[in-house]
């Protein structure tokens, strides 16, 4: 097995690699069941935390974490893929591709899922996440999300169903969520879910449309806490006396938040994608407006500058962010004790970036930690039942890959 070696961050700089980079990967033709590493490619990723939270990187001594070295595994390939979750009580993973199918794997190998809804496939848009409810070991209810056309033009939606894992097929597929307004455009959707306790919660994108992000009588740009029924939650924070459609919201001031996951002590992180520059990890704050279009460490893609967070500017700042971006696809918060140094540590996977990310946490403090350079885009990160930390490339042949403790 081959090794991924990673890249340490000192004082806000990203250090060269000490040892020599690995040969690229085998070609296609060797790689199967049989191990490989992704192709090591320089990283051209620096991160830094908010002037409201800097990192105490302050030597090379402080700033080298205690790590573990990764073995990589390469098993099954699959087109576009987008999320994966493990279904608690089985052995087998689910997988969901943007062109509309859903894959399991398990024991007895990779296959296709009967009975998912129809979905609209353009640009960002198509079947997207997909997770076990928390009544899964005794009904198979699952909740996935996925790009529907409706007046106006296209959203994300929110359903349940119920899965079979021995018959691999969906039934009683019920939508219980629908981002509103629907709009013309291909990207931005989002739609990540993450369940805590009897609260469902859903990120719902700008739409590339911007200023949504900071209205009211909008679902776009924000992240929604809604019961498991998708109904807005009763203590939410936001009142709606002005606008209904705001008793959903739990934040506000979002762009395109790819990764929503809990650390141990029920924080909820989000990752999301800046303009050019300014990719964001947030600790998600009931009530909290986080900026966008009005603030970010980026700037627009033609050249336009937007403010910077800044002390007093009424937005809650990211943790960490990334100047040049690596656009976080997916946020994974390790729980497992394979790798016992990185237990409750937050996992990025970076698409443009090619790399994946660790960052520390310390309660609500976050510092970028290490990154590896994939070599290719990460569009999904998922724990194992044994720890083992599970990697989905994006594209077309994405392969799924297995890393564990050397």
């Amino acid at each position: 097995m081959r090794k991924l070696a990673p890249v340490a961050l000192a004082t806000l700089a990203l250090v060269a690699c000490s040892g020599t980079p690995e040969p690229a990967t085998a070609p296609p033709s060797t790689v199967g069941p049989t191990t490989s590493a992704p192709a090591a490619s320089p990283s051209a990723t620096t991160s830094a935390t908010t002037a409201q939270s800097p990192s105490p990187a302050t030597s090379a001594a402080s700033a080298v974490p205690e790590t573990h070295e990764l073995e990589v595994t390469v098993h099954d390939t699959f087109d576009e893929p987008w999320a994966m979750a493990w279904l608690p009580g089985t052995d087998a993973l689910v997988i969901t591709e943007r062109g509309g199918t859903m894959k399991l794997r398990d024991a007895s190998g990779v296959r296709e899922v009967s009975g998912v809804p129809e979905v609209v496939v353009a640009g960002q848009g198509g079947l997207g996440d997909v997770i076990p409810g928390p009544t899964f070991t005794t009904d198979g209810t699952v909740y996935l999300s996925w790009v529907e056309a409706g007046d106006g033009g296209t959203g994300a939606v929110v359903g349940t169903a119920k899965l079979d894992v021995s018959a691999a097929a969906l039934s009683d597929v019920a939508v219980i969520w629908e981002q509103r307004p629907k709009v013309d455009g291909d990207g931005h959707f989002a739609h990540r879910l993450a369940i805590q306790d009897d609260h469902l919660f859903v990120s719902s994108g700008d739409r590339q449309k911007m200023d949504p992000a900071q209205e009211l009588d909008s679902t776009l740009g924000k992240i929604l806490r809604l019961t498991l029924d998708g109904q807005p939650a009763a203590d939410n924070p936001f009142s709606g006396e002005d606008a209904p459609v705001a008793q959903q919201f739990y934040s506000m001031g979002h762009r395109n938040p790819l990764g929503l996951a809990f650390d141990a002590d029920g924080r909820l992180w989000s990752t999301e994608m800046g303009p050019k520059g300014g990719d964001e990890l947030n600790l998600i704050q009931p009530g909290a407006n986080y900026g966008w279009p009005v603030a970010s460490n980026g700037s627009h893609y033609g050249g336009g500058e937007i403010p910077d967070h800044t002390d007093g500017d009424g937005f809650e700042p990211p943790k960490v962010f990334w100047t040049p971006s690596i656009s976080p696809g997916s946020l994974m918060i390790y729980q497992g004790t394979l790798f016992p140094a990185w237990t409750g540590d937050a996992f990025i996977g970076g698409l443009s970036g090619e790399v994946l990310i660790r960052v520390d946490l310390d309660g609500e403090t976050a510092t970028e930690a290490e990154n590896w350079p994939m070599g290719s885009r990460i569009r999904a990160l998922s724990e194992g039942p044994d720890g083992a930390i599970w990697v989905l490339e994006d594209g077309p042949g994405a392969r799924l890959l297995e890393l564990r403790p050397s």
